[in-house]
């Protein structure tokens, strides 16, 4: 079997100076938002008018410093509120703690919307073409946070078989096999989701395919990750057996589902 390695958290140290790999990882989130983006832009350049031309190079920079603060403000009261809110009801000065860890993609994903909505106003542009834009950005950067978590050894799998060939051992939990559900999650909705997304935005499509898309095939993929992942001990399983994050991933999934059928009722692209 696989042994964790147990990675030292810092990545480089300078003086008093300390780089988190967590902290590099959303280092390596941001920057390939924007480098995406950019490649967003260049690419619809070639679409006929108007279509192409309502983006500028300088849009991914600006949407990154709306989406930065969406992600960490709405990720952070996210998990504060979805999983432990009764512990941060008693110690309310932990909420800022956010070196601590303790970050929820929904709520993340609710910070996004709203801080990309005040920029689609401010650009004049309807909330969800900025929204489909974004979409196929999001995904890498997904899959280093999920790196991230493999690195730091947290959000580790459930119990796996002994005779998989990947299967890891978590000396900071047990000297059980588990799965590494970090990789499988970098994976699926990581990388696996950005080539879905990166091929459907190829050519217009109508106005919210490109998000519906994004929302069902996360809800899908988290979901399915989740039956490998460790549910978070101070929750266990839910109703039905099912975790936390696939609750919350269900009503993406359908609401993904209900844009993909507006989008197409009213077929109008970009």
């Amino acid at each position: 079997m696989l042994v964790h390695p147990q990675f030292d958290p810092i990545a480089l140290a300078i003086g008093p100076v300390a780089l988190h790999w967590y902290g590099l990882m959303y280092a390596v989130a941001f920057l390939s938002f924007v480098a995406v983006g950019k490649r967003q832009v260049a690419r619809m350049a070639a679409w006929p008018p108007p279509l192409g031309e309502r983006w500028q190079r300088h849009d991914p920079d600006d949407m990154l410093v709306w989406g930065m603060l969406g992600v960490v403000l709405g990720g952070r009261l996210g998990y504060v509120l979805f999983y432990q809110p009764a512990f941060y009801a008693e110690h309310p000065a932990q909420i800022v703690a956010v070196w601590q860890g303790g970050m929820s993609f929904h709520g993340g994903l609710i910070g996004v919307l709203l801080a990309l909505a005040w920029y689609a106003r401010r650009r004049g542009l309807a909330f969800f073409q900025v929204m489909d834009f974004v979409a196929p950005c999001v995904p890498l950067g997904l899959a280093a946070g999920r790196l991230g978590n493999f690195i730091n050894g947290e959000l580790w799998g459930r119990v796996a078989d002994p005779s998989l060939p990947w299967a890891m051992v978590f000396p900071q939990v047990d000297s059980q096999p588990r799965h590494p559900s970090q990789l499988y999650q970098m994976a699926l909705e990581g990388v696996l989701l950005f080539v879905v997304l990166w091929w459907f935005a190829w050519r217009p499509r109508p106005v919210g395919q490109v998000s519906a898309v994004f929302l069902m095939g996360y809800g899908v993929l988290r979901f399915v990750a989740e039956y490998f992942r460790e549910p978070d001990s101070y929750l266990g399983l839910l109703s039905l057996g099912l975790s936390m994050g696939q609750w919350l991933s269900l009503p993406m999934v359908v609401a993904g589902a209900m844009l993909w059928r507006h989008a197409a009722r009213h077929a109008a692209t970009p």
